[in-house]
Parts: structure tokens; sequence; C-alpha cells
């Protein structure tokens, strides 16, 4: 995610440098701690890190390594009645965001309608027609999702993109938190936090109840699906399945058995019945998808549409990743729901349309530019930050493949204190809380990851752009 630089909300202080209340108890702490605890803290934290194997992988470039998550121990801090107003939010989203997925794989009701135009559905790779008229086992699309949301005012959180395909970085919320409980237990006896450590138990118990109709009578069976050691988020992907108790698998532990997808164990081939893969679509079965791909299983979206397994999350949810179909996100809220939106948009121009198009080329140097379909912060134009020749290379860029591209406004986002050498210094967040979907409901963990922009005046909070996170809490009434 990329933010601008402008004047900034600052999320511990007010204008005249008073603590808000949210942060009173933690800076009554703060005062007490002798000058040298923080700097003694930060090494014992990247050695915990390090120890622990906390770590992402970066590809795509000649650097391409192993990385430490880079950890600030400055908690952000949410206070109980603004995590209220923003859960109702976020339930909302979520609630329509599933029964947009419906619609879609359905009787596309909303185009019917003229509220989303047919276009941003046509040639879309990420709509798979395989998954036209099929309802997942209880009705859930999106089993695990992650709202990013951005903060611009006292009450101001606006969404900057949904990831209903595979949202990551829960393992990296759960590991802050740990590690801030080791370094600092006596504060969290002063400051009453909401608990996040159970995240895996909910889990587990949300994607069970999704299994399908041949799990009947037993125990459901789960399982995690990974690419393997060198995926970029490995670590997540093994540290969930053991936190869940449930096994780690790769598509070579995996075939088609009596209409079942089974998995190799010492006791023979068992058979699973939820699968939570962290495998894109397009890899998930060689026999639909790409032919050459290893990752998947031959013949796993046959048995999931006869209703021999549960995918978490479904296949083709990733439509909704797609950052055209965000800017339709408040006519989406509304059409499902009945409601207005209670939590807004990011204001977007969407360069398929001549007339935003004329707007974008002319007003380049002040906006942020995106790719449809892309993620990572990679892809982008920054306006403010690029040069005249970056700015017209992009131009050029836009005027080929306008439908390619969406733009908003720079934002003055909020700002969260980190610890420096030098003190602590304010740097740009954002929020990606974690939400579990299952037949029995919506169920929204009280905080979420938050990810910082460490390097002075950077723009970039994503790990693999030198960002870093933050423990985030939500303070109990």
């Amino acid at each position: 995610m990329t933010i601008s630089s402008l004047s900034s909300y600052d999320e511990m202080h007010d204008a005249d440098g008073r603590t808000r209340g949210a942060y009173s108890g933690y800076c009554e702490w703060l005062q007490q701690q002798p000058d040298e605890l923080l700097q003694r803290k930060s090494g014992e934290a990247e050695a915990f890190f390090r120890k622990t194997g906390i770590t992402f992988n970066v590809y795509g470039s000649e650097d391409a390594e192993e990385r430490l998550i880079p950890f600030d121990m400055v908690p952000r801090i949410i206070d109980a009645a603004q995590w209220r107003r923003l859960s109702r939010g976020i339930e909302q989203r979520v609630r329509a965001l599933n029964a947009f997925l419906h619609d879609l794989y359905h009787r596309q009701e909303i185009v019917r309608a003229g509220r989303l135009p047919e276009r941003v559905l046509k040639g879309n790779s990420a709509f798979l027609p395989q998954m036209a008229g099929f309802v997942p086992p209880g009705g859930v699309y999106t089993h695990i999702v992650g709202i990013d949301l951005v903060r611009t005012g006292e009450d101001d959180f606006m969404v900057l993109e949904d990831n209903a395909r595979t949202p990551s970085g829960v393992s990296y919320m759960l590991e802050n938190r740990e590690t801030m409980m080791a370094m600092f237990p006596e504060l969290f006896t002063k400051v009453r936090v909401r608990e996040v450590s159970d995240y895996p138990r909910r889990l587990a118990r949300s994607l069970a109840a999704c299994a399908p109709p041949a799990a009947k009578g037993h125990k459901p069976v789960v399982a995690v699906l990974t690419p393997g050691t060198f995926n970029s988020a490995y670590y997540e992907h093994a540290f969930l399945a053991d936190q869940m108790g449930a096994e780690l698998v790769e598509g070579s532990d995996l075939r088609v058995e009596d209409g079942r997808i089974a998995m190799r164990t010492t006791r023979g081939w068992e058979a699973i019945d939820v699968l939570y893969r962290r495998v894109d679509d397009d890899y998930l079965d060689p026999l639909t998808f790409k032919a050459d791909s290893v990752l998947g299983v031959a013949g796993i979206m046959d048995v999931y549409r006869s209703g021999g397994i549960t995918i978490a999350n479904a296949p083709g949810t990733g439509i909704a990743d797609d950052k055209a179909i965000y800017s339709f996100m408040p006519e989406i809220v509304e059409f499902y729901t009945g409601e207005k939106p209670i939590l807004a948009n990011v204001p977007t121009w969407r360069c398929a349309e001549v007339d935003s198009l004329a707007y974008v080329l002319d007003n380049l140097a002040d906006l942020v530019v995106k790719e449809v379909h892309g993620s990572g912060g990679y892809g982008m134009l920054i306006g403010p930050t690029s040069s005249r020749e970056e700015i017209e290379t992009f131009a050029h860029k836009l005027r080929a493949n306008p439908d390619n591209y969406i733009a908003q406004p720079t934002l003055s986002l909020s700002t969260v204190p980190i610890f420096t050498e030098a003190g602590l210094a304010p740097r740009h967040v954002d929020l990606r809380p974690f939400v579990l979907v299952s037949p029995q409901g919506i169920d929204i963990t009280p905080g979420g990851l938050t990810r910082v922009a460490l390097k002075e005046g950077s723009l970039v909070v994503n790990s693999s752009q030198g960002g870093g996170t933050k423990d985030s809490w939500v303070l109990d009434d």
C-alpha cells in the first residue's frame, strides 16, 4: 500500500500535543520506564524473531532473499467505542461481499439492475466460469477476509482494499502480540487489551463449520495447502497449520480417492473435508486451470463441485479483490444490504471511463494510479513523488491500456509513533483486520495487522518494500 505524506492525523496526540485517550495508559507506563528500555528491548525482539524464523521471501529482483519482518515495539491503539463502529462497518462489507459473489456466479442481478457494468466481468481472469451455478458448502465464499483500512481523521476510517482470495499476515499479528507480552508483561496488567491469541482456535472452528456434506457423521478433517517452502508466506502457512492442529500439505501429498481428496499420512491415505488453500486459483487443478501446475491436485474441482470437499476461500473469490470492482463497493453494499455503507471507499477514478481517464491524465502529478489486478505496491505511480519523466512514461501506459488502471487522490493519513534511535517519531500506517465467515456468522478478530512505513518520508508500508509491523491493540471497555 502507498500513502501520501501531507499534513497527517496523529493517533497518539491532538493538535495541542496532548495524549489522546486511547494512548493514556500506555503513555503513563512509558514515562515510568528508563530511557534505555526500548533500545534494549528492540534488540531482544529482533533476536526473538530471528530465532523463531519469522521471515518472508522477496522475489522478482536481483536481491531476492529471505528477510525478517521489521517489528516496532510501540503499539497502535484503538479504543473500544471506535472498534465497535469499525466492526459494524467491516461486518456489513463482508456480508455484502459474500452476497455479491453468490450473485455473480448465479443470476447476476446487480448487472441486470444496471448497478455494475458487465464490462468489468468480461475478460476478467479472476472471474471463473467454472463456479457458475455452484453454491459452496454453507453458502460461504470468503471464509477468511482481510479488509485494509486507512485513517484520515478522528472518526474517519476508509477502506483501501478488500482481500477476499488469500489474505495474508495473520501470523505476524499473532507473533507481534506474543512478542509484546513476553517483553512487557507488566504493561498488559496496566492496560486492558482484547485478546487475539485465540485466532487459530476460532479459525479451526470456523473452517470446520463449513465442512461439506461428505463430512457428516465425523469431526471434519482440516488441512492447509501450501505451494511449498519457497513461497513468500510459507512461514505463515506452517504456523497456522501447527496452531490449528491441522496437516500442512503440498499438491504432491494429495490425490483423488473414492470421490474425495485424500492426503498421504503415516497411517495411509486420509480424506480431507476442508482445505484451507494458500494456492492461487490458476494452480489448484491442472485439469481445470493451468495444465502444467504441480501445486494443486488433478480433479479437485470435480470433487469440490460434487460436495466432497470445501475449499477455503472458494475459487473465484479473487474477483472481489479487483480494484475496478472495489470502485463499485458503495453500490454493492447498498444493493445487497439495503443500507448505506458504514465504511467509505477512497474516492476512485476508473480509467476505463473516458471522462475519468481525461481527468487522471490531466492530474497525474497529484494522484496515485494502480493496476486493477496489482498488489504489494508494485506497478503503480505515486504522482507527488514521481519525476516528470516517470509521469510521462506512465501516461503512455494509461493511454495504451486504460482498462488496466484506477486512480485515487493522495490522502493525509494518520501517523503513529515508532521507536527510533533518536526517540519516538511519527510514521504512516494502515490496518488489516481479519474476518472469519461461516454459516454460524461473522467473527472479527479485535485488532489485526498494522503495517507501518519505517523509513522517514517513505510512502510504502508493504514489508516487501521496506515496511514493518506493529502490535494492534483494541482496548476493553
